[in-house]
């Protein structure tokens, strides 16, 4: 089950109110983005608009790292949303490994071993590939290129996994293939780092 969008939005409202901060606007970015490729790529654009503005809320329960992902299933699970709850688990994770993820683990043992399992029960389908995706073009300000936004991250935490930074593109050509257009251009976004796999390097 999925909020409506009125009620998506002000869930989302909520939980700035709460934890104030650019993540927020971040998550509008992914929605819009992910909505408009959802349009052409034969997907729900209105699901995909939901998921996407969603993706982030476990950062409602304040300024955590890894915590916001099971944070954020769980508030989600909560409500009835199950739908929106495995996207709050599965965007941070475009390859379905827990050591994939970038920043401070400030689980519980027990949390830990409870994410390692819901990933590996985990089917991934094409709105968890489209919110993976769209969470890493999107900036508070708007969508950028993926060397942008993941240099971005690299920059503020120190390291970005090469595996991962390869599945992003993979993604990419993926969506520009099921929309038969540039997802770049979908969007619209604004082009600084480039577009090359191997550009990661130089960061």
């Amino acid at each position: 089950m999925l909020p409506d969008k009125e009620t998506a939005e002000q869930m989302l409202v909520e939980a700035e109110k709460r934890n104030p901060g650019p993540w927020g606007d971040h998550s509008r970015t992914v929605a819009e983005c992910a909505e408009k490729i959802a349009a052409q790529a034969g997907l729900d654009s209105g699901k995909a608009y939901i998921v996407g503005l969603l993706h982030d809320i476990g950062r409602r329960e304040g300024v955590t790292n890894f915590r916001h992902i099971i944070d954020g299933y769980h508030y989600l699970n909560g409500q009835g949303y199950n739908e929106a709850a495995k996207i709050c688990l599965t965007h941070s994770f475009c390859i379905p490994d827990i050591h994939m993820h970038i920043g401070t683990c400030d689980l519980t043992g027990e949390e830990y071993q409870e994410t390692v399992r819901l990933l590996s029960e985990c089917e991934y389908d094409d709105y968890d590939r489209l919110i993976q995706l769209c969470d890493s073009i999107a900036l508070p300000q708007g969508p950028v290129d993926l060397a942008t936004r993941m240099g971005d991250v690299k920059r503020r935490y120190g390291h970005y996994p090469e595996a991962k930074w390869q599945k992003n593109f993979e993604l990419k050509e993926y969506f520009d293939r099921k929309t038969g257009n540039d997802v770049y251009k979908i969007v619209g976004a604004k082009l600084e780092g480039g577009d090359k796999p191997c550009q990661e390097q130089s960061l």
